[in-house]
């Protein structure tokens, strides 16, 4: 490695080191304050709308794209903008979160004055609790005002880092408070390979006639034509009450081929009490299932509390679905 290499690497570590310290700061000085925006939040009937400028304004947008992804409705308004008009945007059951680290933002000052004059509530997310926007918020969050990475031009970084986290940390403490759950988030992210992974077992199973099944009993050449017919490489094999007692492969055939399989039935070739999963299991955690054991499988038949089965993935379903 060269000198100007090392020079470089070392830049990179000394931005994470204090980009860390200025984390754990925030962390220890979370307050019961937090803790009250947390509770507004969740009992309020309207949105929050986000403002900031210029890196803050940026840190603004992200924290209310994650918070309505996430159960809380949210969306972002630029203060210039605020002022020209789209402060009617901000309805009486509203709350806003302002962000500025220095708390003086000139542009955030119709904003401030829009709550004061018709009583919404403002948060406050800043290093300055003297400030104009501290000490006209309702709900301050103090960040810490620690050391920024960039040594001489104060280019917001870690502050920007901590007001990043600060929104995080809101948004998963309001998941947690409202109960909000897989199946909540995946209507907000149908797309790409999260919204597969928070697909359950009963969004992407194959169903109903699609079901490769036999009875017990059932003849092996009947079996195989059921197998053949669905063609999914397998047969699922019912007891008399219609729940699952076993499952028949492509391996399970070739590995008993020249056993006289025309005068045998099921029975004699299945693989009893098969891997199973319940219908609103994640697909991810389907994934893990079939790969996880000592032996891989390639389909698994879905089966309701009572062990009858309604359904069943493929490995190639999960794939299509883009999970890997």
């Amino acid at each position: 490695m060269t000198d100007n290499q090392t020079r470089i690497l070392d830049a990179l570590k000394r931005t994470i080191e204090i980009e860390q310290q200025g984390l754990d700061k925030l962390k220890h000085s979370m307050s019961e304050a937090a803790i009250g925006v947390v509770e507004l939040l969740a009992r309020s009937e309207g949105r929050l709308a986000c403002a900031g400028v210029g890196k803050s304004g940026h840190v603004a947008r992200k924290i209310a794209a994650t918070l309505a992804s996430t159960g809380t409705p949210a969306y972002f308004i630029h203060p210039s903008e605020a002022s020209h008009g789209d402060l009617g945007m901000i309805s009486e059951h509203d709350v806003v979160l302002a962000l500025s680290k220095s708390g003086e933002t000139k542009e955030l000052s119709d904003v401030i004055a829009y709550c004061r004059r018709f009583s919404v509530p403002l948060i406050a997310m800043t290093t300055n609790a003297d400030s104009s926007l501290g000490k006209n918020a309702d709900h301050l969050l103090l960040v810490p005002d620690a050391e920024e990475a960039c040594g001489e031009t104060r280019a917001p970084t870690t502050s920007t880092t901590l007001m990043m986290a600060y929104g995080d940390a809101l948004a998963v403490a309001l998941i947690e408070e409202r109960g909000f759950t897989a199946a909540n988030f995946r209507r907000y992210h149908p797309g790409g390979a999260l919204g597969a992974a928070l697909a359950s077992a009963g969004d992407l199973m194959a169903k109903g006639d699609e079901l490769p099944l036999v009875s017990q009993g059932t003849n092996m050449m009947d079996a195989v034509a059921e197998m053949s017919r669905k063609g999914f490489g397998c047969v699922g094999v019912t007891d008399p009450e219609g729940k699952l007692s076993g499952i028949i492969t492509d391996g399970d055939l070739r590995r008993h081929l020249g056993l006289d399989l025309p005068g045998r039935t099921v029975d004699a070739i299945m693989t009893s009490d098969p891997m199973t999963v319940a219908p609103d299991i994640l697909a991810a955690d389907v994934l893990r299932t079939m790969t996880g054991g000592k032996r891989k499988l390639t389909q698994v038949f879905v089966c309701d509390a009572e062990g009858t089965p309604v359904g069943l993935i493929h490995m190639h379903m999960l794939l299509k679905a883009g999970l890997s």
